[in-house]
């Protein structure tokens, strides 16, 4: 069994399609397709079904497929340990992150590429549950989110900082002139908020149902930039982390009366597998902009 079979089997069972796989990795289909013939002959089990044109897995190859791509990333990962020792930052980082980040992310990965220009970065966006889900299965070599308790023992984590659930509305917003405004105010008002799956939405869902508080949510947006874009017309009223408010500066935050709702923000990595020199130096980066924030 050699890498370029199971870099070739991942690759058809992504695409569903020999040619399209063959394309993909520069080779042609009849190469392809002998390697997998292959790989089936060594495994003593068909891996493909071949539905005319296209093919799809069969059992057995669903279920080698994960351990297939575990192989590759274990190597991937191999191969940029020896990269580190060498003190060569070449590669990929890849990076994911709850939208509350954006204003401390935006300017650490511009600083970060410009002293490391040999490295591709990719930042993935979402909410907390399935970022956690790509860190466990190494799509991502770390995220930032958030968390009303330490994150579970499955995750190394390193506090960030504590940010505040508020009321948020447009400058131009009859309420943007509160100083504060209490949980209980909220019952029954209009408000448009992110969608559930957002950690921060989960968290507030359960801290108005505590307080038997329940607004009219007429809207709800898997997408905060969109969500934030509709607030500055003026008419709508949202509850979110305030850290997602920064940069916009036609909308207001307005504190929630009482005991403050708060949220603490972590740096997750997967337990017991290797840490990219990179990111190592790209969370020191982070933490710079964490510490300038901090200034008056």
């Amino acid at each position: 069994m050699e890498l370029r079979q199971l870099a070739y089997f991942v690759k058809a069972a992504e695409t569903s399609h020999f040619t399209g796989a063959a394309a993909a990795m520069y080779i042609t289909q009849s190469t392809l397709s002998q390697q997998i013939k292959g790989l089936e002959t060594e495994l003593g089990m068909p891996l493909f079904d071949r539905v005319g044109k296209h093919v799809q897995l069969t059992e057995a190859g669903s279920v080698f497929l994960l351990h297939a791509r575990q192989i590759l990333l274990d190597v991937e990962k191999g191969k940029q340990a020896i990269e580190d020792l060498q003190n060569l930052l070449t590669g990929d980082l890849r990076i994911g992150a709850t939208y509350a980040f954006t204003s401390l992310l935006l300017p650490a990965l511009s600083a970060f590429s410009g002293k490391y220009p040999g490295l591709r970065i990719f930042v993935d966006y979402g909410n907390t549950e399935e970022l956690e889900r790509k860190l466990r299965s190494s799509q991502l070599d770390f995220i930032l989110a958030f968390h009303q308790l330490t994150p579970g023992k499955e995750f190394e984590s390193q506090e960030l900082f504590t940010s505040k659930i508020v009321m948020a509305v447009s400058k131009k917003h009859p309420m943007a002139q509160l100083k504060e405004i209490n949980l209980k105010n909220l019952d029954g008002m209009e408000l448009i908020l992110a969608s559930k799956g957002f950690s921060s939405r989960d968290f507030l869902s359960e801290v108005l149902e505590k307080h038997k508080v329940y607004p009219a949510v007429k809207i709800e947006l898997n997408d905060v930039h969109a969500l934030l874009s509709m607030l500055e017309g003026g008419h709508w009223v949202t509850l979110l982390n305030e850290r997602a408010l920064n940069g916009w500066r036609n909308l207001v935050a307005v504190p929630i009366a009482g005991k403050a709702l708060l949220r603490k923000a972590y740096i997750l990595w997967q337990k017991g597998t290797y840490r990219k020199k990179a990111a190592d130096l790209f969370v020191k980066e982070l933490l710079k902009g964490i510490e300038k924030q901090k200034q008056p």
